[in-house]
């Protein structure tokens, strides 16, 4: 799937309302019905259907009319929701080139307010056709085709919440900048990664460096699940930064021990195929090594819930069991995407509304917590904002009228609750 932000500059106030209404009645509904999107949108003039029309001719919906006539997003009309909110926030002013492609994630360059190049990450899950999967998913209720989205959303909650947690802590990740829907912005690591690098200087020094970073996770109480020379960077100076921490798990996880251990033979084997280093030492996983912090317990302060955690690990789980019979989507575009930077600036003056927010305050150095709430809250004034301008523009906005407040109600807990 190819990512073209030079739509996003274009959409309408009225398109953005009607996509947005589709991601609210996502909430309960497989597909949305034109009705319900006409409530929630609030759009004057039968402007709602126009919009509809839109976004669907640029693939931002799903349209399904033979069993039952209803809407739903694609990926890219959920990247639209989320960049435009990106956007308004001053995080992200365009995008350039992608970066890469993986089975559950797609990365890209970015560029900030400043000018400066970020990373951005697109989670993806169930882009891959993981038809062996059962269709009986307790974990995902009463969700299936929006789950994907829902679980996307959650896969990124859960790899910017440890992000942050561990950066704040000392150890060698990207910056984290961002967080929304299922994307994450984060600085822009200079390096390679370890499996494209043919030769060390110091093999040794290396391996003993990722391993202290295992044990040192473990101290923490946390295990990476996946450190492999696929998610390990390093640079000139060989020094390794990490990325990818989607699957992290507590070291109370059940299966901690063979988790810590698979980190470990991962290395150990990487390194002996591949520069014929064979370390004399390794780490050995004990549930009763004393804790220097428990960061997985602020994880799960932090706005990532253990709910949320169940429900993501029960998916990826399936997902490794059903890896090998992974096929490729037939509709999975492969075309090299433009190097030009393509400007998504412009969103933020089109007639879309946007609210400004307080950039004395460092994003950086706000706990998680903190930050969610205050998203939130920036949601909901986004959307008093949206009224204040009807209002200018003569358009009638009445707090009077029932099914009005009862949907300004439902998408006020919308934003509050997730999904």
């Amino acid at each position: 799937m190819r990512l073209d932000v030079t739509l996003l500059r274009y959409l309408s106030r009225d398109e953005f309302r009607a996509l947005t209404a589709i991601e609210i009645g996502m909430k309960n509904h497989e597909l949305v019905p034109t009705s319900l999107i006409i409530q929630i949108a609030h759009v004057k003039h039968g402007g709602t259907k126009k919009a509809i029309t839109t976004l669907h001719k640029n693939k931002l919906v799903w349209h399904d009319s033979k069993k039952y006539d209803g809407y739903r997003l694609t990926y890219q009309g959920y990247d639209f929701l989320a960049l435009r909110t990106l956007c308004s926030r001053g995080i992200l002013s365009g995008m350039a080139t992608k970066l890469g492609v993986g089975k559950e994630s797609d990365l890209y360059i970015g560029i900030n307010a400043e000018g400066v190049q970020v990373a951005i990450k697109f989670a993806r899950l169930g882009r891959t056709s993981f038809r062996s999967i059962k269709n009986n998913r307790d974990y995902l209720e009463h969700r299936k085709s929006a789950s994907w989205l829902y679980l996307s959303r959650l896969a990124s909650l859960k790899e910017y919440a440890f992000m942050k947690a561990l950066y704040e802590n000392g150890f060698p990740t990207p910056v984290p900048i961002d967080w929304n829907r299922h994307v994450v912005v984060m600085s822009l690591v200079n390096g390679y990664l370890l499996a494209n690098v043919k030769r060390l200087i110091h093999p040794g020094r290396v391996y003993s460096d990722l391993m202290n970073l295992i044990v040192r996770f473990a101290s923490y109480g946390l295990i990476h699940c996946d450190f492999n020379e696929f998610n390990i960077m390093i640079n000139d100076e060989e020094k390794v930064t990490v990325i990818d921490f989607p699957q992290m798990v507590s070291t109370s996880h059940a299966n901690a021990e063979m988790y810590f251990n698979r980190d470990v033979n991962c290395i150990r084997i990487f390194f002996e195929k591949k520069f014929g280093y064979v370390g004399a030492e390794y780490p050995v996983f004990n549930v009763d090594t004393e804790r220097e912090f428990s960061l997985d317990v602020q994880v799960a302060a932090s706005g990532f819930s253990s709910e949320d955690a169940k429900k993501l690990d029960a998916l990826m789980e399936e997902l490794k069991m059903n890896e090998e019979e992974a096929e490729e989507d037939d509709d999975e575009d492969s075309d090299e995407e433009d190097d030009q930077v393509m400007s998504i600036s412009a969103v933020t003056d089109s007639n879309a509304p946007v609210v400004e927010f307080d950039e004395r305050v460092s994003r950086r150095t706000r706990v998680f917590q903190q930050l969610l709430t205050k998203d939130a809250a920036k949601e909901i004034e986004e959307e008093l904002e949206v009224r204040k301008q009807l209002k200018k523009r003569g358009v009638h906005v009445t707090n009077k009228n029932t099914t009005k407040l009862k949907s300004k109600r439902d998408n006020h807990n919308q934003i509050r609750n997730g999904w």
